[in-house]
């Protein structure tokens, strides 16, 4: 699934460390999650979109195999 949280992440100025550190998860999984490695869970996507304070749609693309 493509997402933008590295574009948004930049956004607010804001590093790996520090995204990972709001979200309580390892800069692994920012960095895993930015390259598209890794879906999130549903409760680390409302957390981003409450952070970036947009919908879950402007920031993951959801496309049908």
């Amino acid at each position: 699934m493509e997402n933008l949280v590295r574009e948004k992440r930049i956004a607010l100025g804001m590093t790996q460390d520090e995204l990972s550190a709001l979200l309580d998860v390892s800069r692994q999984t920012i960095i895993s999650l930015e390259k598209g490695r890794y879906n999130p869970s549903i409760t680390l996507a409302f957390k981003l979109s409450k952070l970036f304070q947009c919908a879950i749609e402007e920031i993951f693309i959801y496309e049908e195999e």
